[in-house]
Order: structure tokens, then sequence, then C-alpha cells
């Protein structure tokens, strides 16, 4: 099997579709953002990159705070509208039935409907080209408890998660392992 080279591009699929909104509880917007990810553990930080020319860059600029919110497959037709239509013509709230929950540590609302929004404080602007990269701080981590297990874990199977990749959305599958069961002995 051989392997065809394309050119330099972006092609490091899956990666997260989510939906991340700003503002306020009164003013606010949603976009839906796939540039998105994990940056450090301690502290926990996480990055979303926004074209400039994107209505929510500077919400987010200005106020310096965001929220991730995770996203479903019950979510996606809200996910991808979010991610077409423009903040400065719709209220996306309302155009798609999302309901803002009071977040606990940013004045940007929760999206009640998704499984986990994580309350996020800009650190850094990286301007990069087409993308500008908020680097943030993260405050807090809102789960819903019905994915909470007995453990007090989040249970990421419960919530049927999607990805983005290549432009598409894909549901997230079944777990194929934990951490370190390659070499976990057997007992």
């Amino acid at each position: 099997m051989a392997k065809v080279m394309w050119k330099a591009g972006t092609f490091e699929y899956p990666i997260p579709a989510v939906m991340v909104s700003c503002g306020d509880m009164e003013k606010s917007n949603i976009i839906t953002v796939a540039w998105t990810g994990i940056l450090n553990t301690n502290p926990a930080m996480v990055y979303i990159s926004v074209r400039p020319t994107r209505h929510s860059y500077n919400i987010i600029k200005d106020s310096g705070e965001f929220v991730i919110n995770l996203t479903t497959k019950d979510l996606v037709k809200e996910t991808d509208w979010c991610g077409v239509r423009s903040g400065d013509k719709y209220d996306k709230f309302k155009e798609m039935n999302l309901h803002k929950e009071k977040a606990n540590f940013v004045k940007c609302p929760l999206i009640k409907e998704s499984p986990v929004s994580i309350e996020c404080k800009v650190k850094e602007v990286v301007e990069l080209g087409s993308h500008h990269m908020f680097i943030a701080d993260v405050l807090s981590i809102d789960a819903e408890d019905k994915y909470i297990d007995e453990k007090g874990a989040f249970d990421i199977s419960k919530c049927d998660l999607i990805a983005y990749a290549n432009g598409g959305y894909y549901p997230l599958g079944k777990k194929l392992g934990k951490f370190g069961f390659s070499v976990q002995k057997k007992k």
C-alpha cells in the first residue's frame, strides 16, 4: 500500500467540533470552532483559533473570556448552523432554541444543552495568519450530572459527542481501551 503526497495543509483529523459561547447573559453569541484543544495540564489551559473577521472574534478579544461547549449528535444541526450563520445577523440562541445557563466564573453563558461547558479566561492572543489563537486558562468545567458515574468521574460514553473531519461531522464510537491498557499486567 502506497501513500499519496498532498500539499501541506490542515489534515489532522478527527478534531472536536465545539460551540463557543461569548458575550454576556443579555448580549451573547455562539461560534462553532473546530480549531481547539488542550495545551497544558497544570495549570489547565486550552485554546481556540478564530478568524479575526468573525463576529465573535472582537467579543472574545474585548471581554477576555469564552466558554467551550462540547457538542453531541443531538446538537449536530445547531453546531453546523452556528458555524455558518453570523451572530451580527442572528440571535443564535433564539434561532436554534438553545438555552443560556449562568456560568460560575465568567460572564458568558453556558449552553444548557451541552453535556460539558468549559469556562475560560484568555491569557494570550497569538496572531498566526488566517486565525488568531486565544490561549486560555480553564476556570471551571461544568458537567451535566447525568453523565457522572458512581465514582464521580465523567462518563464520556453516555453523551454521544461528535467530532469534525474533512468537512463532516461524525459520532465518536465505542471505547477501545483506556490509557495504559497496552502495558497493564493481567490479573
